[in-house]
């Protein structure tokens, strides 16, 4: 599998595959809200359409990086997601990054979005797509996120080689400048387990693939059926 490892800025075409990488936090919440019961993640372009969507949908829930803000029913958070009951919900989701690189890729044919808790899940669809080529997305710090780069390589490491060992892609995830904002309070909105619950690798077992729905891009669970069965209960 050849692999490519880009910046939101460095991308200049839409990929043929395209893994989106944002660690802490937007991808991890993203799986703790699907896996709180929510229906599906509607990305939004900006926090003016996040609150659009909103109200043309009373029902739908927003999430947003930062403090709490009127219009948005939760924040960027594992921790204050975990919590939360989302059955049957759709969640509108602005982040910085994450949701901005998955845009930034809409019109490649499969876009996935992932960060460590559904690193072999990402990694079982890429090898049951046999995938040529794929683009891995870090879209933390202009691409020099460390947290996201590390989890991508060990997505494309794991994608081939199944038995590859986490433990030196957390650490270097675990010292990342992201993980001391958070565990420091530099950043709003966050719970002291976020960077613990960003660095759970492999806890949920489904991937999440997001598709352009009519003019929305949607990101859906995939449940992988070898990994469902292992699930902790």
């Amino acid at each position: 599998m050849d692999t490519r490892f880009l910046g939101i800025a460095e991308l200049v075409e839409a990929p043929s595959v395209a893994v989106v990488v944002d660690v802490m936090r937007a991808f991890t919440v993203a799986a703790w809200a699907l896996a709180q019961g929510a229906e599906k993640i509607v990305l939004a372009e900006s926090l003016n359409e996040a609150l659009a969507l909103k109200a043309r949908h009373p029902d739908w829930v927003a999430l947003k990086d930062g403090p709490p803000a009127p219009g948005f029913g939760m924040v960027n958070s594992p921790g204050l997601l975990r919590s939360v009951d989302l059955g049957g919900r759709t969640v509108v989701q602005k982040t910085t990054a994450g949701t901005v690189g998955a845009l930034a890729v809409k019109e490649a044919p499969l876009v996935l979005c992932a960060s460590f808790v559904v690193a072999e899940a990402t990694a079982q669809l890429l090898r049951t797509r046999k995938s040529d080529s794929v683009t891995f997305v870090v879209t933390g710090d202009d691409g020099q996120a460390d947290e996201d780069l590390a989890c991508a390589q060990y997505i494309a490491r794991r994608a081939a080689e199944a038995g590859t060992d986490a433990a030196e892609f957390l650490r270097r995830a675990a010292e990342s400048r992201a993980a001391a904002e958070l565990a420091e309070g530099v950043r709003q909105g966050v719970h002291p387990d976020d960077v613990a619950l960003c660095l759970e690798v492999d806890r949920f077992p489904f991937a999440m693939v997001a598709t352009l729905e009519g003019s929305l891009m949607v990101l859906r669970p995939h449940a992988m059926p070898s990994l469902t069965a292992q699930a902790p209960v």
